[in-house]
């Protein structure tokens, strides 16, 4: 597979089939992640990963804990001002209309966002955390490495769901994996088989024409 097709494939996955992943295979994904760009080579990425029995853990653990964390960092800036606002609103009624939850089924809609906290079924999952100390650029620096790691996943057949949900449930996650005070967990990724039948996985977002976010000078 080239780049362009991992790519063009690549898609966020919101149900997955049980079936395992193993261990090794990840370990290879994330060495070659490991290649992505960082400013200074300094790799601010810290990665754990939960597979198998220890996801299991994980579920029952989380229900054990508060459902929602005071966040430590706003997902979206407040009050989304155009295009912004309308992109994330199209996409909102993309991927609800895809399983035929209309807008007002407010309880539909609690339901099938609440399936983050299950991982969307997936067998594996990762949470990336950054020390505290860096700054926007080594932020950026994750969001290169968590590309990486997908596109490598697609040419290996897997699929992922990289879940910026995780951020109203940070303290859990942080007890779970013993990620130190000095780490902040920046997003959680879920890993799998794609269940190619469930119609939520056909959904594909859309993307603003070249010329409204793009000049040449």
């Amino acid at each position: 597979m080239n780049v362009s097709n991992a790519v063009a494939a690549r898609r966020s996955i919101r149900e997955f089939r049980p079936d395992p992943v193993d261990d090794d295979l990840i370990r290879e994904l994330l060495l070659g992640a490991s290649r992505a760009p960082s400013g200074g080579n300094m790799q601010p990425w810290r990665i754990y990963v939960v597979n198998g029995e220890s996801l299991t853990r994980l579920r029952a653990f989380l229900t054990t804990r508060p459902p929602v964390e005071e966040v430590e960092y706003d997902i979206y800036p407040p009050k989304l001002w155009e295009p912004y606002r309308s992109n994330r609103f199209e996409n909102g009624e993309q991927l609800y209309g895809s399983i035929g939850i209309p807008r007002e089924d407010k309880a539909a809609r609690a339901r099938q966002f609440a399936r983050n906290d299950d991982f969307f079924g997936a067998p594996c999952a990762l949470f990336c955390f950054v020390d505290r100390g860096m700054g926007r650029p080594q932020w950026s620096d994750l969001g290169m490495f968590l590309q990486t790691l997908m596109l490598l996943a697609v040419e290996r057949g897997l699929a992922t769901c990289a879940q910026e949900y995780w951020s109203v449930r940070h303290g859990a996650i942080q007890e779970f994996v013993g990620a130190p005070a000095e780490e902040m967990l920046f997003c959680g990724m879920s890993i799998g088989l794609a269940d190619d039948d469930a119609p939520i996985n056909a959904m594909r977002s859309t993307r603003m024409p070249l010329d409204q976010w793009a000049r040449f000078i």
